[in-house]
């Protein structure tokens, strides 16, 4: 509470130029990373096509930022050093940005907290320099430098020492522009990015080219060089739009998933963005396929005139507004189910990789020749159908000759099962083992949910409808609802001032405590701004009467009932992954088997 003197009045006084660029330099500038994303940034915006950045300790006492752009004249350099001077708006339009920065922000509040020196040259004129340290600007004269832009800044927040005392360690702040970094390579896949860490010893952290040829290509070996090729073998390129709204990237298979939300980056209009609407879309693509404990990995852009996305609604630019949000989340929703729905069967490779991994190399003793073998007597020839429980498999009959082609399908033909719970397939080029209860079960949950879907969701009426008290904003947010909502059979309406009653329940869900569901649902609306909770109970029923309905373990299978089910999962969206997102079958290639017996 704040506390006046008494009978004294409060001075209402002008702040000088240089708290004002503090103050700004604040809000902007929040750490070292922030400082780096700025004049990458304005380097990008300059037409560069090979940005260098150089940082000690974590970005606390250097920053160097060097690029090939079209520069800044020296008649200029005066003017990009005062607030809210920019080349990149005029003004007029403030909807209508095609550019990473726009505000004018950037260069006075970095030169009202540090020291900064700013180099430049414009083509067909003499390089020249500038320097502000704690917002006293010097005088511009000449410099030495070939093209583009080379921007020094030193000491950050050496005028605000408060400020330093609330920075992380430098490993953390370097790691946090490291980040960045990654994030504008992604964006922007036909510059060059490097950067350096020159504490002590220079050293590169990160480096990638730029790329050629056409954006989905150069965005997918961007993307393996900076999130790793795993993730660019195990994604799926993203294209749909609607409406104005253009949705491209790539999207990770389910059976890829991550333990943590650390590989989901999101774009609009080629800016990074952490959105939280966004964030609960792609979560809600992926919410049918991953338990509650895996995160889905993406990388998404999307893309729309600029009159469609307000990009000023945060001081750093991380955060946009688009003026139909539902649109931007359908898209995303849709145009991600979709994508995955036309991956059909197909799993993560890192499964097989996983497999051979653990399995056990040829022993490296000493060989045990036949003839240093005691002898134990004649024993009796036995089949995979005369061994005991221990090696638990049988053999199906051979492939008639009219389904001799079958090899060429995707997961092959049966040709065994293993402790009565895996078949083994052969493909033309090695061999698939499926887990048949896990299969199964996805091929069971699919149709249900495809009845579900047909046929709507039977509701039951309370005998007594249940009324609940709330605020009014959350009357209001769930009102705004009841359409959905009564789609999956959970029915509401007003009941009067700040009270809602439920007069209707799911019955797939039998009893339900109606008030928790309530709290439940308004829990998610303010995290993420949509909720999938009622939906996602009643697929978690769907989940277990497709796990009591599917065929079981322990269970031995004909060779035609294996074969079907082969051919089901082929034809089955999703199948490649159980309800939980555990892999439903793992392919091993022939020449991964052969390198494991030592033959290539």
């Amino acid at each position: 509470m704040t506390v006046h003197t008494p009978n004294m009045r409060p001075v209402i006084r002008q702040l000088d130029e240089a708290s004002i660029n503090r103050i700004a330099a604040g809000e902007v500038v929040e750490r070292p990373a922030s400082a780096v994303k700025e004049l990458v940034e304005n380097a990008i915006d300059a037409g560069a096509r090979r940005i260098g950045i150089d940082v000690a300790d974590g970005g606390k006492t250097l920053i160097r930022v060097t690029d090939d752009g079209c520069g800044i004249a020296a008649s200029d350099l005066p003017l990009a050093l005062s607030r809210h001077a920019t080349s990149k708006i005029d003004g007029s339009d403030l909807l209508n940005i095609h550019t990473f920065g726009f505000r004018g922000e950037a260069l006075p509040s970095l030169g009202a907290v540090g020291r900064l020196t700013i180099a430049s040259r414009v083509a067909g004129e003499d390089a020249a320099e500038i320097t502000v340290s704690g917002g006293a600007v010097s005088a511009v004269k000449p410099a030495s430098l070939n093209t583009g832009t080379l921007i020094n800044l030193r000491d950050l927040f050496y005028a605000t020492p408060a400020r330093l005392k609330f920075l992380r360690t430098d490993r953390a702040e370097g790691q946090a522009i490291t980040d960045i970094i990654k994030r504008l390579a992604m964006a922007e896949p036909y510059v060059r990015f490097e950067l350096r860490d020159v504490t002590d010893v220079p050293r590169t952290i990160f480096c990638v080219e730029a790329q050629t040829g056409d954006a989905v290509a150069a965005l997918r070996m961007r993307l393996s060089d900076v999130l790793g090729a795993e993730f660019a073998d195990n994604s799926i390129a993203v294209d749909t739009q609607r409406e104005g709204l253009h949705l491209t990237g790539f999207a990770a298979l389910p059976t890829y998933s991550r333990g943590a939300a650390v590989a989901q980056y999101l774009f609009v209009n080629g800016r990074p963005v952490k959105d939280k609407m966004l964030l609960g879309a792609l979560r809600a693509a992926y919410f049918d396929f991953l338990s509650r404990d895996r995160h889905p990995a993406a990388a998404l852009f999307i893309d729309c005139e600029p009159e469609l996305v307000d990009v000023n609604v945060h001081p750093a630019k991380s955060e946009v507004r688009f003026r139909d949000p539902g649109l931007a989340r359908g898209l995303m929703v849709s145009g991600l189910r979709h994508t995955l729905a036309e991956a059909g069967h197909r799993a993560s490779t890192t499964v097989a990789g996983a497999t051979l991994g653990a399995m056990r190399p040829e022993p490296t003793g000493p060989r045990v020749y036949q003839m240093d073998r005691p002898n134990l007597g004649p024993r009796p020839s036995a089949g995979f159908a005369d061994l005991n429980a221990a090696f638990s498999g049988q053999v199906v009959e051979p492939v008639p000759e009219s389904e001799a082609d079958a090899e060429h399908w995707p997961l092959g033909v049966a040709r065994g099962q293993v402790h009565e719970n895996y078949i083994v397939a052969q493909t033309q080029t090695g061999m698939v083992i499926v887990d048949q209860h896990a299969a199964h079960e996805r091929l069971v949950y699919e149709k249900l949910k495809a009845q579900m879907a047909e046929n709507g969701v039977p509701a039951q009426a309370l005998l007594i409808p249940e009324i609940i008290s709330l605020s009014v904003a959350d009357c209001a947010q769930l009102l705004d609802l009841s359409d959905d909502l009564a789609r999956l059979g959970f029915g509401i309406e007003p009941f009067g001032g700040d009270a809602i009653a439920v007069r209707e329940t799911p019955a797939i869900l039998g009893k339900v405590d109606a008030k928790a569901m309530v709290r439940d649902i308004l829990d998610e609306l303010a995290d993420l701004g949509n909720s999938q909770s009622v939906q996602a109970r009643i697929e978690a029923i769907l989940s277990r009467v497709a796990c009591h309905g599917s065929v079981r373990s322990g269970r031995r299978m004909r060779a035609e009932e294996m074969n079907a089910l082969l051919r089901e999962m082929e034809a089955t969206p999703h199948s490649g992954q159980c309800n939980h997102g555990r892999p439903t079958y793992v392919e091993l290639k022939l020449a991964d088997i052969e390198r494991l017996f030592g033959r290539t």
